[in-house]
């Protein structure tokens, strides 16, 4: 059985694992680059090391999550929505943040947002795990439509 493959014009031999890595790899690059910029690279290796766990399953769940899509897109041949890739991936990227969030009270009140900082920082676990919730119902719902897609595709081949 032959699969229908759409090449990307910027990456037109990579992979759907190849689009994964690249989509974690970048998302550690925005942790890390926000953070940095924040609170400087020493307080965001300490904080990487306090929740680097969170961080690296947030950025692979999202990783998985592109694969997955792109998989499908292939797939399909046809325009698929990223809508949910673009939900979760925000959602992952807000909760791998937040874990710095508390260091932004000495600039928040500046903006205005010293409550909402002070929150963040309060529960910045519990938004490490809705992010994770989020990663999980996102490979869930992709990885539904494309075992969906699969077996459309195979009943509808030439045996």
């Amino acid at each position: 059985m032959q699969q229908l493959q759409i090449a990307s014009p910027a990456f037109p031999s990579a992979g759907p694992v190849a689009f994964g890595v690249l989509a974690a790899a970048g998302l550690l690059g925005v942790y890390f680059g926000i953070l940095s910029l924040v609170s400087g690279w020493a307080f965001t290796v300490s904080q990487f090391a306090e929740f680097g766990y969170y961080v690296v399953a947030l950025a692979a769940g999202f990783g998985v999550q592109v694969a997955l899509f792109v998989r499908l897109r292939r797939l399909l041949a046809r325009h698929a929505t990223p809508a949910v890739v673009a939900t979760t991936g925000a959602t992952s990227t807000a909760a791998m943040v937040s874990c710095c969030a508390h260091y932004l009270v000495n600039v928040a009140p500046v903006l205005g947002a010293t409550g909402l900082v002070t929150l963040a920082a309060q529960y910045q676990v519990e938004f490490f795990w809705v992010g994770l919730a989020m990663n999980a119902a996102g490979i869930v719902y992709i990885g539904s439509k494309l075992l969906r897609a699969q077996r459309d595709h195979a009943a509808c081949a030439p045996t």
